[in-house]
């Protein structure tokens, strides 16, 4: 009987602990990065060297 009491009486302590109104979630803001470009020819930069390379072996044979 005692067994009973006492885990009647930690339940009821228990509860208490969860007890409290509704808490609103704190918002996070989401961070903003912004990037650099270097220029905008960085694009065409490949594929004029592979041309360049292509048009050398074809004159090379």
């Amino acid at each position: 009987m005692k067994k009973l009491a006492l885990a009647a009486a930690l339940s009821v302590v228990a509860t208490g602990a969860f007890a409290g109104g509704y808490v609103e979630p704190t918002v996070v803001e989401p961070v903003v990065i912004v990037e650099d470009t270097s220029s905008s020819a960085g694009g065409i930069i490949v594929p004029v060297i592979a041309l360049i390379l292509i048009a050398a072996a074809l004159h090379h044979n």
